[in-house]
């Protein structure tokens, strides 16, 4: 309950600049540890990420293709986890990183334009659908997390993520993406270059629905989205996986 509370307020909270709340200071920094933290109590593994630095990444990478937005190490599947005691020394050592959470464990996500994110959550709310945790990544995308398909109790029936957003193949799906097993995406909240960022809309304290209920409705709106935008092309995809 105290947890939910907490979201509460932290959605009712008043934003600023394209990207929303990005302020400073330590009730800014003790809120967004809280909120970190509550993501984590809830099954969501967390890795730290990189964050934006002046023009740039806070990475070494001279012209990162995806500032902000990737992991700090490429073990970032083996060191995402939910212990509490963990999270905390990445947020002590680390205060300015942004994190992820990895797919396919406890979650999937499916991530797609935030036009046909929105007229799709229109769809499913007024036909009474349950909708988990969302997420808006400004200023393009929307993320509604789901119950994880990433983990069939028959190893041979893994779904990777390849077969849906893999980097180099994401000219071939611009619209809807399905991040499972090998996957990740940031977590709110996270500041991205140009006054970006990730919020939530709906917090991880609701329950993650089965992703087939949300299916339907999320394919039918980017159908429709990409056909009004035939010539549209996406920029460098993101996450990437490492």
């Amino acid at each position: 309950m105290e947890r939910k509370s907490r979201f509460s307020q932290w959605l009712r909270r008043p934003r600023s600049g394209a990207g929303g709340d990005t302020g400073t200071g330590a009730a800014f920094e003790a809120a967004r540890e809280e909120l970190l933290l509550a993501a984590a109590a809830a099954g969501f593994p967390l890795a730290p990420a990189a964050h934006p630095s002046g023009y740039g990444c806070s990475c070494e990478r001279i012209g990162c293709p995806t500032p902000g937005r990737h992991p700090v190490s490429f073990a970032w599947q083996t060191l995402a986890t939910t212990d509490a005691e963990q999270v905390t020394k990445w947020l002590r050592a680390q205060p300015e990183a942004n994190f992820i959470t990895a797919t396919g464990i406890a979650h999937d996500v499916l991530d797609v334009p935030a036009e046909a994110g929105r007229k799709a959550l229109e769809r499913l709310e007024a036909a009474g659908v349950e909708v988990g945790p969302v997420a808006t990544v400004t200023p393009d995308r929307m993320l509604f997390f789901t119950a994880t398909r990433g983990t069939p109790d028959d190893e041979d029936e893994w779904w990777p993520c390849e077969l849906d957003c893999h980097p180099e193949t994401m000219d071939e799906h611009p619209g809807l993406r399905w991040h499972c097993r090998g996957s990740y995406v940031l977590l709110p909240p996270a500041r991205l270059p140009s006054d970006g960022g990730v919020e939530w809309l709906y917090g991880p304290e609701r329950p993650l629905p089965d992703p087939l209920s949300l299916l339907e409705a999320l394919t039918d709106a980017c159908a429709r989205y990409a056909g009004d935008r035939p010539d549209h092309h996406e920029s460098a995809a993101w996450p990437m996986s490492r």
